[in-house]
């Protein structure tokens, strides 16, 4: 361990100390956690992307997943992951992200 880090971590077992003793009031911060994604069914992922008017190899693209996702997707045979459950989210509030590449 380097010098450093050393001081650090004596100084950060010193406030803990101190808070310890009450004599130190430490800060905390309050994050709202976001939910689960919903699930999503194959007949829901369909009607997005028909709202989209997209085709399923332009779905795939807009949400950078393969075409074979998309349409495993609309057959059931696989579900989306939390991840592209998220995104698909996204592309039903705000379609118009999909198409800004930065």
């Amino acid at each position: 361990m380097g010098k450093e880090s050393f001081e650090e971590l004596e100084d950060s077992l010193g406030q803990a100390l101190r808070h310890a003793r009450g004599e130190m009031e430490l800060r905390t911060t309050t994050h709202r956690v976001p939910p689960e994604p919903k699930p999503r069914s194959k007949s829901s992922i369909m009607a997005l992307r028909r709202q989209l008017n997209y085709s399923q190899s332009m779905f795939a693209r807009a949400l950078n997943v393969s075409p074979e996702t998309v349409r495993a997707w609309e057959q059931g045979l696989r579900a989306p992951s939390d991840a592209a459950l998220k995104l698909l989210a996204i592309a039903e509030k705000h379609p118009e992200v999909l198409l800004d590449s930065e």
